[in-house]
């Protein structure tokens, strides 16, 4: 038993490691539009769509590789991730040298952090932690993984300002290979939760989920997430600079969020084992959609964009625990990854949109204000659909649809 604790307590550092990696330099990918789009001569939207091409690559090969890890376990599945994710930083790094090399290194990239993101990680952590425990957990184990915006971010803009863009992508490549060794101390924990897991097929499961009312209104609004944190992490330091911030505030402003990410994802991971998952879910999408109207009613500064930033990092990844909460808890832990990441891809298509929309609005108007509204009306969507969420488990629904079949009208 202790040695199952340890190996447990082990699993949950190195997870939180590797997001942290993941994570930090993903959502640091958007200090570079600035000085790459005026070295290369290239648009906002050609930057945009690379960034775009990266997050929904991330979400179609989600479901696949939750998959494999279901079946094959997690540690090859990180390993070659890792050097996937890095081999397409180098990719972006040699953009000026290699035609094409932005998407391409979009495709790469995309794959590599699928395998090294959240997906895979928390459903390992997920079948490895008791059902009393596990919201919190997974709360502790994304919290850890925001704190690399945190350190990354600012270690980022240093390495521009010393190395140039170039030498700061080849660095941040050597970050994301470091994924690789801690992939080595990452092992399948034997099962918590031995009717979580029972054996399944795999088709009726997704099948099963698909045809799920509740499932399919999470998977929409989790749309609104990728949409509304991508547009930020990709458009936000750009806005600022539009808007005579100092490009060291977007820094600041990007580790601020990871701070603040890290508290907010623990907070919800511990709030979401007491209280409706689906509620707080939902006014998690209200209260950012809140945010960002505050935020544009009032004069862009450092202090603004900083609260801001704080506001929205409390909000960031909350989602995480509780969208993992409902998969676990409604269709069980036997195909988790998998669920999760066609429930993930919705996100990532989210992403997509808000990392090239952005990008295509602000080249055909020379402001970024569409795209601001477009966060608002789409996160006002996702609080309804969520809030509406039918949270029943299958066994609960056909039994609820007998019952009110055998009922006299």
């Amino acid at each position: 038993m202790a040695n199952h604790r340890r190996s447990r307590l082990l699993l949950v550092v190195v997870s939180g490691l590797v997001l942290a990696v993941c994570m930090g330099v993903r959502q640091s990918l958007g200090l570079f539009m600035r000085p790459m789009t005026l070295d290369l001569g290239i648009s906002a939207a050609t930057f945009a769509f690379a960034i775009a091409v990266q997050n929904v690559v991330w979400g179609v090969s989600q479901p696949f590789l939750g998959a494999l890890a279901d079946r094959a376990g997690p540690r090859p599945v990180l390993l070659a991730s890792a050097l996937l994710y890095a081999g397409g930083l180098l990719l972006m790094a040699l953009a000026s040298a290699v035609p094409g090399a932005l998407e391409i290194a979009g495709v790469v990239a995309g794959v590599g952090t699928a395998g090294t993101g959240f997906g895979v990680l928390i459903g390992t952590v997920s079948r490895a932690t008791p059902p009393e425990t596990r919201s919190q957990t997974v709360g502790l184990v994304a919290a850890a993984g925001s704190l690399g915006t945190l350190v990354i971010a600012p270690i980022g803009q240093a390495l521009i300002d010393s190395l140039g863009w170039k030498g700061a992508m080849v660095a941040f490549a050597g970050i994301a290979a470091s994924m690789s060794l801690l992939s080595l101390l990452i092992r399948e924990q034997p099962a918590a939760d031995a009717v979580a897991v029972a054996p399944r097929n795999a088709g009726r499961a997704l099948g099963q989920a698909l045809t799920h009312g509740g499932y399919v209104f999470m998977t929409l609004a989790f749309f609104a997430c990728g949409f509304q944190l991508v547009f930020l992490t990709t458009h936000l330091p750009a806005y600022l600079q539009i808007c005579g911030v100092a490009p060291g505030v977007a820094a600041s402003a990007l580790g601020l969020i990871g701070l603040c990410n890290a508290i907010g994802t623990y907070v919800v991971g511990l709030l979401g084992a007491r209280y409706s998952q689906k509620h707080m879910l939902a006014l998690i999408y209200l209260a950012r959609t809140v945010f960002i109207g505050l935020f544009l009613l009032v004069p862009v500064s450092a202090t603004s964009t900083l609260v801001f930033a704080a506001a929205m990092g409390f909000l960031w990844l909350g989602v995480i625990p509780l969208v993992s909460g409902i998969i676990g808890r409604v269709f069980g832990l036997a195909h988790f990854n998998m669920l999760y990441g066609v429930a993930f891809l919705s996100h990532q298509v989210g992403s997509f949109l808000g990392a090239w929309m952005g990008g295509l609005l602000f080249d055909r108007f020379g402001n970024y204000d569409l795209g601001w509204a477009a966060l608002i009306a789409i996160g006002l969507t996702a609080f309804i659909l969520q809030w509406t969420m039918d949270e029943r488990t299958p066994r609960e629904r056909r039994s609820d649809g007998r019952a009110a079949a055998a009922s006299p009208a």
